[in-house]
C-alpha cells in the first residue's frame, strides 16, 4: 500500500484471508461439521432434552477452539462469543461424561457427574462461563444461561453458574494482567470493560426518549428481517453443503474472497479526512491496531471505512462507541458500513465456519445507531456514541429477543450504568416490534435444523385433543420375568428407548404396570448373562450382581450397542428377571387428561417417556407411552390435518 501497488496489496490481503479460511472450512467439514455455525441453538437444544449426534463430543470442542481463531482471523464478519457459549458447554460435557475413553482423558472421580441433572447442571454453567469469558460479563453470563440456554431452572443451579463465572473472571483478570505489557499481542487492552470509551455524559430529556422508542422499533424491524433472510440463506446453503465436504470448503473460499472485496474495496469509494488536531492516538496509525488508518490517503489523512473495515472487530465497536468529540465518522461512511456488515453478516452465517452472531449484530446496530445519532445531533443532547449503544442494544433485541441479560452484558461491557433506563427501554421495544413478524434467531436455527425443542407452553390446538390421541404405533410390552429371545426380538425391530413391564398371574393376581425398563440398562442385564432355566424372580441376586455405575448415562459413542451381545441359541429360551432395573414409579397421565396438560408437564417435569393409562377396568394395564415427538406439532398436526385453523 505504501509503495502504492494496490493489486498486489489486495492479493497478498485476499490469499491470506483465504488461507486461514480454509483452515477452518477444512477442520469444519472433515473433523467436525458440528462444529459449524454459532453452538447456541445446539446447546440450548441439549438443555432442553435433545442429545442429538456429537454436538459436545471433543472433536467438536477441538475444532470450535482452532475453527474459531481461524474464522476470526481470516477477517469474516464472525463473532467469537457464539462458539465460546458451545466450548464451555464442549468443555462441561468432557468433565460430566468423566473424560474421554477414545482419547485417553478420564478421571474415576468425575463418574458421580454421570446422570442427566448433573450433566445438564454442569453444561449450563460451562455455557455461562463461556459468555463470561467472551464478554468479560460474569453477571451477564448468569442471566444469559437463566434466559435463553436453560430450560429447567432451580436455586442451586444460581449459586453454580455465579460461582463459575465468578472463578472465569478472576482467570481473565489474572491474564490480563499479565498480558498488560504486550506479551500476548492485542489481548488485554480494555481490561474487564471492553468498551469503556464514552466518557460523553448520559443526560437525556422526552426528545431524545422519543429518538430512542424510534431506534427500537427501527432495530426491531431490522431485526426480524435479518432473522427471515438467515433462515432463507441457511436452507440455501442446506443444498449446497448436503452434497460434500468439498462443496462446503469452496462456498466458505467464496464467502471469503466476497469478504476481502468488500473491505477493501468499499474504502476506496470514499474521501480521505485530514488527521485531528488533537488526538491522543497516533494518526495516521502504524501498526496493526489502531483507528487511523491511512489507506490509500496522502499523509496526515486517514480513510474512515478502512479504519472500520481493517481492524479487530473490538476496535471497531469501540470506535463506534466513542464519543463524537473523539471521533468524527462521515454519513456516507456509517451507511455504506451499516449495509455491508448487515449482508456480509447474513450470508457469513451458515458457512461451514465456527461463526457467532453477537459481534455482526452489535456493529450492524451500533453503525446504524451512529447514524442515526449523527442526524439527530442538533436536536438531541444525547452523544453519537451513546446512541451507537442503544443502535446496538435495539439490533440484538431485534435478532435475539433477549432482555435482561443483554441489557446485564451491555452495560457491563460499557462501564455506562446510567444509561441502564434507556437501554431497558429499547430492548424491550424492539423485542416487541420484532415479535410480531417472526420468532428469535437461534428458536429459528432450531426449528430449520429439526430439532424436537419443547417450548414452556402447549399449542392452542392441544386443548382439543387428550392423551389417548397423540398415542402413536404398536405398543411393544414385556412381562416382569421375559425369555430372553422376545427381549433381543424387540430391540432389534424397534428403536425404542423405553418399554412398559407388565406383571402377570403368577407374580400378580391381575396384570399390572410394574413400571418402565430403558433399553441401555436392558443391554447391561443381557450382557451380564444373569439368565434362569425356569421362570422365577431372581432380583436379589441380580442387585449383587452389577455395580450401580454400570447404568449410569454412558458418554457420548462409549454405550453398549445390540452388536456387543453373544447371546447363543439356547440361551434365547432362557428368562430373566427385569424387577431389579425397572423404574417402579414412572410418571403415568389417563387416556383422558387433555393433551396440553400432558405436554405441560412432560416439559416441566424434563421427562423422556409418558405413560398414558386407561381410564376403565378391564383393558390392559398401558395404553401407550408418549415421547417428545408425540407433541411435536408436525406429528399431532399430521395425525389431525383439521386442527391446521386451531393454531
Amino acid at each position: 500500500m505504501l509503495k502504492e501497488r494496490y493489486f498486489q496489496a489486495f492479493a497478498a490481503y485476499a490469499s491470506c484471508n483465504m488461507v486461514l479460511a480454509v483452515a477452518a472450512a477444512v477442520l469444519c467439514a472433515y473433523i467436525a461439521p458440528a462444529a459449524a455455525g454459532s453452538g447456541i441453538p445446539e446447546v440450548k437444544a441439549y438443555l432442553n432434552g435433545i442429545d442429538a449426534h456429537s454436538i459436545l463430543a471433543p472433536s467438536t470442542l477441538f475444532v470450535k477452539i482452532f475453527g474459531s481463531i481461524f474464522g476470526v482471523a481470516a477477517g469474516f464478519v464472525v463473532g467469537k462469543e457464539g462458539p465460546m457459549v458451545h466450548t464451555g458447554a464442549c468443555i462441561a460435557n468432557l468433565l460430566g461424561q468423566g473424560g474421554s475413553r477414545k482419547y485417553r482423558l478420564t478421571w474415576r472421580w468425575l463418574r458421580y457427574f454421570k446422570n442427566d441433572r448433573d450433566r445438564r447442571d454442569l453444561i449450563t454453567c460451562g455455557a455461562a462461563a463461556g459468555v463470561a469469558a467472551a464478554f468479560r460479563a460474569p453477571v451477564g453470563g448468569v442471566l444469559f444461561a437463566l434466559e435463553e440456554a436453560a430450560s429447567w431452572w432451580r436455586s442451586a443451579l444460581l449459586w453454580r453458574t455465579f460461582f463459575t463465572t465468578a472463578v472465569v473472571a478472576v482467570v481473565l483478570r489474572s491474564f490480563i494482567e499479565f498480558c498488560r505489557s504486550g506479551r500476548c499481542g492485542l489481548f488485554g487492552q480494555g481490561g474487564l470493560i471492553m468498551f469503556d470509551v464514552n466518557s460523553a455524559p448520559a443526560a437525556y430529556s422526552t426528545r431524545d426518549l422519543l429518538a430512542v422508542i424510534f431506534l427500537g422499533v427501527i432495530g426491531g424491524i431490522l431485526g426480524s428481517l435479518y432473522n427471515y433472510m438467515v433462515d432463507k440463506v441457511l436452507r440455501t446453503y442446506s443444498i449446497i453443503n448436503e452434497r460434500g465436504p468439498l462443496f462446503k470448503v469452496l462456498l466458505v473460499i467464496s464467502i471469503s474472497f466476497l469478504t476481502s472485496c468488500c473491505s477493501y474495496g468499499l474504502p476506496w469509494i470514499l474521501q480521505c479526512i485530514p488527521c485531528p488536531a488533537h488526538s491522543e492516538e497516533e494518526c495516521p496509525t502504524i501498526g496493526r491496531s489502531g483507528s487511523y488508518k491511512n489507506f490509500q490517503c496522502p499523509p496526515n489523512h486517514y480513510n474512515d471505512l478502512a479504519s472500520l473495515f481493517l481492524t479487530t472487530n473490538d476496535d471497531a465497536i469501540r470506535s463506534l462507541f466513542s464519543s463524537s468529540s473523539e471521533k468524527e465518522f462521515q454519513i456516507s461512511t456509517l451507511l455504506v458500513f451499516f449495509v455491508a456488515i448487515y449482508f456480509l453478516g447474513i450470508v457469513t452465517y451458515g458457512i461451514a465456519i465456527p461463526s457467532g452472531l453477537f459481534i455482526p449484530v452489535i456493529l450492524a446496530g451500533a453503525s446504524y445507531g451512529r447514524l442515526v445519532g449523527t442526524f439527530l445531533d442538533p436536536l438531541s443532547g444525547l452523544d453519537a456514541g451513546l446512541f451507537a449503544l442503544l443502535g446496538a442494544a435495539s439490533f440484538l433485541g431485534g435478532t435475539m429477543r433477549m432482555t435482561v441479560s443483554l441489557c446485564v452484558i451491555l452495560l457491563e461491557l460499557t462501564n455506562n450504568l446510567l444509561m441502564l433506563p434507556l437501554v431497558m427501554l429499547v430492548l424491550l421495544i424492539s423485542k416487541t416490534v420484532a415479535d410480531s413478524f417472526n420468532k428469535g434467531v437461534y428458536d429459528q436455527i432450531v426449528e430449520m435444523k429439526g430439532l424436537p425443542y419443547m417450548e414452556a407452553h402447549a399449542e392452542p390446538y392441544m386443548r382439543n385433543l387428550v392423551a389417548g390421541d397423540a398415542v402413536s404405533g404398536p405398543l411393544i410390552t414385556f412381562s416382569g420375568v421375559e425369555k430372553v429371545g422376545n427381549i433381543l426380538c424387540a430391540l432389534k425391530i424397534t428403536r425404542h428407548n423405553g418399554f412398559p413391564v407388565i406383571n402377570e398371574p403368577p407374580f400378580s393376581e391381575a396384570p399390572e404396570l410394574c413400571g418402565l425398563v430403558l433399553r441401555s440398562h436392558l443391554l447391561v442385564l443381557l450382557k451380564g448373562k444373569k439368565f434362569t432355566k425356569q421362570r422365577i424372580m431372581t432380583g436379589p441376586e441380580i442387585v449383587r450382581s452389577f455395580k450401580a455405575h454400570e447404568f449410569a448415562k454412558p458418554g457420548s459413542g462409549k454405550g453398549l450397542k445390540l452388536e456387543d451381545l453373544d447371546i447363543k441359541d439356547d440361551e434365547m429360551e432362557m428368562f430373566v428377571d427385569l424387577h431389579p432395573i425397572t423404574n417402579m414409579s414412572p410418571y403415568t397421565v389417563l387416556e383422558s387428561t387433555s393433551l396440553a396438560k400432558a405436554a405441560v408437564l412432560f416439559r416441566g417435569l424434563g421427562l423422556r417417556h409418558l405413560c398414558v393409562v386407561p381410564k376403565t377396568p378391564g383393558r390392559p394395564p398401558i395404553v401407550g407411552i408418549l415421547t417428545r415427538h408425540d407433541f411435536m406439532p408436525e406429528h399431532v398436526l399430521g395425525l389431525y390435518p383439521h386442527l391446521h385453523s386451531h393454531k
